[in-house]
Formats: C-alpha cells, structure tokens, sequence
C-alpha cells in the first residue's frame, strides 16, 4: 500500500480519488485551503491537511511530501484572475514539483487537460489563455522533471456517474470528448496503482467504451 498526498483535495475528482486510494488501503493525505472543508475529506478515508500552496515555498513542500511514494496534483485557481491562476496553476504546481523531487518522491501524477501543451492555440485575449499558459509550462517542467510523472488529459468534465470505460486521444466530437470527473478519478486511482505501465506518459481520453484497465494497457 502507498503512502500519496492529493494537492487540491476538495476537488470533485479528489474527493473521489481519496474514496477510491483509501477503500483499496493507500494513506492518503489531502491537502485543502479551508479547515472547514475538512469533514468533506475525512468522510473519503483520507486525512485532510491544512495548507495554502500558493504560500508555501519548496522548502515547506518537501516537508509535507516527506515520507510519501507519490503525489497528485489536482488543484487549480478556478479562472477569473489571471495573476491567480499563474500563481497557483503554474507557480505553486512547479514548486510542489521541485518538492516532490527533493523529498524522494516516486510518482507525481498531475491532472491536466486534454489539449494541454505548448501548441494549446488559445489566443492572449481569451480568458482561458492564463490557465492554458501554466498549464503547458508546469506540463513541461514536470516532463523534465527526474521524477516518474504521468500526466492526464481528460476532455470537458461532467459530473455524470463514471462508467469506467474511455477512449484514448482527442479524435471525435465535443459531445464526444466530455469525461465524468468519476472516470478520472478512476484513471488516476490505476495510475497510481500500476505506474511503471503509464510513466512519462501523458494521456488524453475521455468516456468510452473500452474498459479503463484495457485501454491503460494498450498504451504501448
């Protein structure tokens, strides 16, 4: 069983990865802005943590990494404020990098987009561009990273009941790209569960029809 901590632990893929690491043994702890969100995360089995990334430094990071095989990160400033979201989305995902790889961390595995990437096409003017923007430079700076990283990409998220079969890669419609936050959760909980099959991968997929166990292993 591993030992994982969760960055952004309130989240609705978060609260259902601790559900999924805990009921299958993992410790997990998750860490949350807002002590008040606490019961939300104890009620999944893992151990809320109490901390503000966008205020801790690497130093403080690899404190509260240490001792753990892998991390995820799963955090995002929500939009709206541009300086916000390079802060957290890019600035405080970066150090949590640094961290994890000062504090011998094993696996990180960061929850990304499908799309993401240098190439992501979303002109300056555009609100989504700020997010757009740290999300290709944190992704590049974890592929860097001497760490064992998986990156995923799911399309549009939902939150409808996560059927536990996807497709791989971005062919298909809008409709067809959308992924319930239960499937990533799931995609993450194999991950994290088998990470030498999916290491330095990132993978885009959405809802399917292949099973995500199968589709995983066909990654080549």
């Amino acid at each position: 069983m591993s030992e994982i901590t969760i960055i952004g632990g309130h989240g609705k893929v978060a609260l259902q990865l601790s559900r999924l690491l805990s009921t299958q043994g993992d410790t997990v702890n998750a860490v949350i802005r807002k002590r008040e969100q606490s019961q939300d995360v104890e009620n999944t089995g893992a151990t809320p943590v109490v901390a503000d990334v966008q205020e801790l430094d690497v130093e403080a990071m690899t404190e509260l990494f240490s001792g753990q095989d892998a991390v995820v990160w799963s955090a995002g400033a929500g939009g709206g404020d541009p300086e916000r979201t390079y802060a957290v989305d890019r600035d405080a995902a970066i150090r949590s990098m640094d961290a994890a790889q000062a504090a011998g961390v094993t696996h990180y595995v960061m929850v990304s987009y499908m799309g993401a990437g240098q190439d992501h096409g979303v002109p300056e003017d555009n609100d989504f561009y700020a997010y757009a923007q740290s999300k290709a430079d944190a992704d590049d700076h974890l592929r860097a990273s001497s760490l064992e990283w998986t990156i995923l990409g799911p399309g549009a998220l939902t939150d409808d009941d996560p059927s536990g079969e996807i497709t791989l890669g971005r062919a298909g419609s809008d409709d067809e790209k959308k992924t319930a936050r239960g499937n990533v959760a799931l995609v993450a909980a194999r991950v994290l569960a088998d990470p030498r099959g999916t290491a330095r991968k990132f993978i885009e997929f959405s809802d399917g029809d292949t099973p995500i166990a199968q589709a995983l292993e066909n990654l080549g």
